[in-house]
C-alpha cells in the first residue's frame, strides 16, 4: 500500500493521525494547525492587548513547556506585543519539583524569558513534604491546590504582571466538569469552563489550551523535541481527579469527540438566579488580604490547622468548628504575608538563571 499523503497539504507524507479530528497529516501541517487553533482561541476570546505583561505558569511539564514555546512563537509571529515571564511555584516535593525546576531553568535560557520562582516554604513556612507527613496522602491535594493558586497570584503580583496563563488543556477542563458534577458543586460547575477568570482583587488568569487535546500537546512536544519533565507528582496517584481521568479516557477511546463535547456541555450550563442568590459573596480575608468567601480564606484556615497541630481542621466546615472550639488562634501564629495586588512597577528584582 502506497504511503498516505497529508490530508491538508496533499503533498507530504502523512506522519501522524490527529487524536482530535482523526485526520492523517504531515508534521509541518500538524504544527501549523495546532498553533493556529491556539491563536484562534486567544484572538476570539480577546485574551490579551498590546503591552500586557503576561506570566506563564511554568512547572517544567509538557503542558507548560509547550505553552511557553507556543506563546513565544505566536507573540513574535502575530505581534501580540506581550512581555512574557516564566513563573514557577516550588511546592517542596523532594524528587519531583526540585528536578522539574531544573527543566524550567533550562527553558528560561532556551526561550529567553525572565523567571521567578516562589516556594511554599518562603510563603507559608511549610513544604508539601512536611504537610504530607502531617496529613497523609488522602487530603494532601487539597492543601496543594489551595496553596498553589494563591502562590501563583502572589508571584504574579511580585512580577507586577497583568495576566497569568496556565497550561490547562481540554482534558483537564473536561475532567473538572465531570468532577464538579460528581460532587454536586454548582458554584464551580458554573465557572469551570470559563477560558478567563478574574476576581476583584486577583490577577486575570486564562487557559489558551482550553480546546487543545492532551495527546496533541504531547505529540507537539515530541516532534518539536522540546525539553520537558515527564514524571507525575509522587503525591497525586490517590487524588480524586484520577477517577474522573480514568472515566474520561474510557469515553475518549469510544468517542474521541467526548472531551470537546463535555466542555461544550459545561459551557451550556446556566446556574439559576435563585441558586446564585444562595452562594457566598466574595470578600477579603481578614488575616492575609486575599479574596475569600469567608472571614478567613482557605489558605489561612489550612495553615492555622497545620500550625496548631490539627492539620485536617481546614478541610471541612465540621472540622473547622472543632478547631474553633479549641479557642482563638495564638498571638504567635505564623501568618501569610498580606496580599497586595500589582500596581506600578515591578515589586521585585526578577531572577536571571545562568
Amino acid at each position: 500500500m502506497a504511503p498516505q499523503t497529508c490530508a491538508l497539504c496533499q503533498k507530504a507524507k502523512a506522519m501522524l493521525k490527529r487524536p482530535k479530528t482523526g485526520q492523517q497529516i504531515c508534521r509541518d501541517c500538524f504544527f501549523y494547525v495546532f498553533e493556529i487553533e491556539v491563536h484562534n482561541t486567544i484572538t476570539q476570546a480577546n485574551l490579551f492587548k498590546p503591552g500586557d505583561r503576561v506570566a506563564i505558569g511554568a512547572s517544567g511539564g509538557k503542558d507548560s513547556t509547550v505553552l511557553a514555546y507556543v506563546m513565544k512563537t505566536l507573540n513574535e509571529r502575530y505581534q501580540y506585543g506581550l512581555e512574557l515571564f516564566l513563573l514557577s511555584i516550588d511546592e517542596g516535593i523532594t524528587g519531583y519539583r526540585d528536578d522539574s525546576l531544573e527543566t524550567v531553568k533550562r527553558n528560561q535560557q532556551q526561550y529567553d524569558m525572565p523567571l521567578k520562582i516562589l516556594s511554599y516554604d518562603e510563603l507559608y513556612g511549610w513544604t508539601m513534604d512536611a504537610i504530607v507527613s502531617q496529613v497523609g496522602r488522602k487530603n494532601n491535594c487539597t492543601f496543594c491546590g489551595v496553596f498553589r493558586r494563591q502562590a501563583l497570584d502572589r508571584g504574579a503580583a511580585m512580577l507586577n504582571v497583568d495576566h497569568i496563563v496556565t497550561g490547562h488543556n481540554a482534558d483537564d477542563i473536561a475532567e473538572t466538569v465531570l468532577m464538579n458534577i460528581m460532587r454536586g458543586d454548582i458554584a464551580r460547575l458554573g465557572r469551570c469552563t470559563s477560558i478567563c477568570t478574574q476576581g476583584e482583587d486577583t490577577i486575570r488568569r486564562s487557559k489558551p489550551f482550553k480546546y487543545a487535546y492532551e495527546k496533541e500537546i504531547v505529540m507537539y512536544a515530541y516532534f518539536k523535541k522540546l525539553d520537558y519533565f515527564s514524571t507525575e507528582c509522587i503525591y497525586s496517584p490517590d487524588a480524586y481527579r484520577g477517577h474522573a481521568r480514568v472515566f474520561l479516557k474510557d469515553l475518549e477511546a469510544a468517542r474521541p469527540s467526548a472531551i470537546i463535547d463535555i466542555i461544550h456541555s459545561g459551557e451550556a450550563f446556566e446556574v439559576r438566579e435563585e441558586v446564585k442568590a444562595t452562594q457566598r459573596v466574595q470578600q477579603i480575608c481578614q488575616r492575609c488580604g486575599y479574596m475569600s468567601s469567608n472571614a478567613l480564606c482557605k489558605a489561612c484556615t489550612l495553615l492555622e490547622g497545620l500550625e496548631r497541630g490539627m492539620a485536617n481542621s481546614g478541610i471541612t466546615d465540621r472540622a473547622r468548628k472543632k478547631l474553633d472550639a479549641e479557642g482563638p488562634a495564638p498571638d504567635n501564629l505564623r501568618m501569610i504575608p498580606f496580599f497586595k495586588p500589582p500596581s506600578g512597577g515591578p515589586l521585585i528584582a526578577i531572577e536571571s538563571v545562568s
